[in-house]
């Protein structure tokens, strides 16, 4: 069940690109946005030297956003650590700015739950590339620590997306009341239904595996690439329920072909198309 939340948000130069703390009430945990350029100006924060688990944010050379996520005993040693492999060249990816996560009561065990745990969330969203290659999938917590824990990710996932990163978001499922809309165009075979932020193409839609021309050139061949990439697409087939932020979006990527997703959306049982619902 949701509830209200109060969330104190400091912007340490007073603009959000800069240094960010972010704070609920009734928690212990908190937030700190680091850009990368400003790393050495924090390293007397003993909130940042603290256990805790991170979020690098990357944008790769074609445009896609990509997402490492770790954890550290100490979080701003291994930030700097990054920037050393990054510099060695023993790390191929650039990160921008890092986003953490520390509370007085994590330790090593907690931070390895909660970093696959996040890790596992962000391979599901399919929104960022993960990088991450490895976690501790076996780590062993009592049934309050997991209680615990599961509280402190709801409080992540809260931040993350406040703050504007998409890298935990997930379609919520199809009520039983939604309308399902139909597009069957070049060959393709996709579901959806309104939602939220926008239009939640089904998990098993089938996209066409032509494109035209026209295509081609438009943005959403990037987003089809990045989606097939992420393996939110795989073999033709979306596999996870996947929230567009406009119809359009949704039709092109399924048709593969620049299209008005208010026409090419449809009740199967009315014929009524999705922009005469709305």
């Amino acid at each position: 069940m949701s509830y209200s939340r109060s969330i104190n948000i400091f912007l340490k130069d007073g603009t959000a690109d800069g240094f960010v703390t972010a704070e609920l009430e009734n928690w212990n945990g908190k937030a700190i946005k680091v850009p990368r350029s400003e790393m050495p100006d924090y390293s007397d924060r003993e909130d940042l030297k603290m256990a805790g688990v991170y979020f690098l944010f990357c944008k790769s050379d074609d445009g896609n956003d990509s997402v490492y996520i770790g954890e550290a005993e100490d979080v701003y040693k291994r930030l700097n650590d990054h920037l050393r492999a990054y510099k060695q060249g023993k790390e191929a990816f650039y990160w921008n700015t890092a986003l953490a996560f520390t509370g007085p009561s994590l330790n090593k065990t907690l931070i390895r739950y909660l970093e696959y745990r996040l890790f596992d969330m962000a391979v599901v969203s399919g929104n960022y590339s993960v990088l991450t290659k490895n976690v501790y999938r076996d780590t062993k917590v009592s049934e309050s620590q997991k209680a615990s824990m599961d509280q402190f990710i709801d409080n992540v996932c809260i931040i993350v997306s406040t703050l504007g990163y998409k890298v935990l978001d997930v379609a919520s499922p199809a009520q039983k009341a939604d309308i399902i809309f139909k597009c069957t165009r070049g060959g393709s075979d996709a579901s959806c239904f309104i939602s939220k932020n926008g239009v939640t193409v089904c998990c098993g839609s089938k996209i066409s595996d032509k494109t035209t021309p026209s295509f081609e050139k438009c943005n959403y061949k990037k987003l089809r690439e990045k989606l097939i990439k992420n393996r939110v697409i795989n073999k033709n087939l979306f596999t996870i329920d996947y929230e567009f932020d406009a119809p359009s979006a949704a039709a092109a990527v399924v048709i593969g072909a620049p299209s008005n997703g208010r026409k090419e959306w449809r009740d199967p049982k009315t014929k009524k198309t999705l922009g005469e619902y709305l």
